[in-house]
């Protein structure tokens, strides 16, 4: 059972009847099948409230073969077309873009497959995710890893999928097999500063990011880190030598504090110079994923970016939706790393989104079998850290979000217009050629706080394939 869950509980009838729609399609068909909710080959979407990059007009989307051919104001397209699906008030804006998820076919379908995460992924308005690498069985760390991992996801995705490479210490000094692994066509790179937790994807350093970055800088891409450095001290807590109640969030969130986040954005900022006009390493970027720490480790990355260093950072909803105070003792759900810390942090995560210093959203969707969450026990030590959540990443940003006044703009600029630049999508960027498009219909704001409204945000998916 997801994370959110408990507080989405509204959510559900609507995701059953829009899922529908999913598991009466082959599942044998890939994304590329071209499949709509429409019959017709040439019609448009028109809607009052269209995200464009010029702000939001009121037109209509026109739709050929499948694909998004153009975008036209509703002064010139009013009652000249026909077959019009026409959504009145709803908002039509690109689909997501999710740069941080984990599906772990091959080798660990029981965690999560392509089949179930890319519809869930739909589900939740997101229309591309690229995948990362590990999790999986091998992790995606060559050529040959790389080969299994499409071939698991062939004929079973319902949303368009990439794939990250693995920076390891084993390939790290070879400059030969990441090119290969590029060339091959991963969007980047990705390494752990700390102990990943699997087995075949150990952790990185300065030295290995350095010499990484030397190779992305030939092609541009990125590399992106799990920036935590383990501490000997914290890291006795985790044992099981008085380390406190293992049920109770507390314990864990000392076994993790903001000082491994900020030791490892230290170490990073000692090679990101690298990547400055002029550097060794000019044409790499570096992207910090899933920051926690919203106070020292923010204000280094905040500051490197002042200097010129090529660096983005992202948080998740996880972060954005709940505080360590809520946690209920023994719900390992709750569990991910890093740790979803108080609700000062909070408010600061959010004040670093709006103001521009977070660059994007991700979901971090990391799903395990429920055994090892160790729901009955609730051991937050000896849980699978990880939340499942893709589904919801929409509807909570947007919900959440309403108290800070975000605009759909924004949601555009951190879920679809930011996360394409990261990962190459640069046909994606531009909005004609987005390969898919969400219509939700938001209404007045709901009386209630605290848990997800979930009437006042519908979201039906339309899917279209880019040309």
């Amino acid at each position: 059972m997801d994370l959110l869950h408990w507080k989405l509980f509204p959510l559900l009838a609507l995701l059953a009847s829009f899922l529908f729609f999913f598991y009466i399609q082959d599942s044998s068909k890939s994304s590329q099948s071209g499949c709509s909710l429409f019959p017709h080959s040439h019609y448009w979407i028109a809607s009052k409230r269209i995200v464009t990059p010029q702000g939001i007009i009121s037109g209509a989307v026109e739709i050929k073969g499948g694909s998004i051919v153009s975008i036209v104001k509703n002064k010139d397209w009013s009652g000249k077309f026909k077959q019009v699906v026409d959504y009145g008030n709803a908002v039509v804006m690109p689909g997501l873009i999710d740069v941080h998820a984990h599906l772990d076919d091959p080798g660990r379908a029981e965690w999560e497959g392509f089949p179930s995460g890319t519809k869930a992924a739909a589900a939740g308005g997101i229309t591309t995710l690229i995948d990362m690498p590990l999790n999986n069985f091998p992790s995606t760390v060559s050529t040959e890893t790389l080969k299994l991992k499409i071939e698991a996801a062939e004929k079973s995705i319902y949303v368009d999928v990439g794939f990250w490479g693995g920076l390891v210490p084993e390939n790290a000094f070879n400059a030969t097999a990441l090119e290969a692994l590029l060339d091959a066509g991963v969007h980047g790179l990705k390494s752990f500063m700390c102990p990943s937790g699997i087995n075949d994807f150990p952790m990185t350093d300065a030295r290995h990011i350095k010499a990484g970055l030397s190779v992305l800088a030939k092609y541009k891409r990125p590399l992106l880190v799990h920036s935590e450095i383990q501490s000997v001290v914290e890291s006795h807590l985790e044992t099981e030598d008085g380390g406190g109640d293992p049920r109770s969030y507390s314990t864990y969130l000392k076994t993790r504090p903001p000082s491994w986040e900020e030791a490892a954005v230290r170490e990073l900022l000692t090679v990101t110079k690298d990547t400055r006009s002029g550097g060794p390493a000019e044409g790499a970027h570096l992207h910090v994923v899933h920051l926690s720490d919203a106070s020292s480790s923010l204000d280094l990355i905040k500051e490197a970016k002042r200097r010129g260093d090529s660096i983005t950072v992202e948080t998740c909803p996880h972060y954005l939706a709940f505080s360590a105070e809520e946690i209920p003792d023994g719900d390992t759900r709750f569990k991910c790393a890093p740790p979803i810390r108080d609700a000062a942090n909070k408010e600061k995560l959010w004040n670093a989104l709006m103001e521009g210093d977070i660059d994007m959203l991700s979901s971090d969707h990391s799903p395990t079998v429920p055994e090892l969450k160790l729901l009955n026990d609730g051991n937050f030590l000896k849980a699978w850290g990880g939340i499942s959540s893709i589904q919801f990443v929409l509807p909570v940003t947007w919900s959440y979000g309403q108290k800070y006044g975000i605009t759909l703009e924004q949601l555009v600029s951190w879920w679809s217009e930011r996360p394409a630049k990261l990962a190459g999508q640069h046909s994606k960027v531009k909005f004609l050629k987005l390969s898919f498009y969400i219509c939700i219909s938001i209404n007045p704001p709901s009386p209630f706080s605290g848990a997800l409204r979930m009437n006042n945000l519908e979201m039906t998916t339309t899917l279209f394939r880019e040309p």
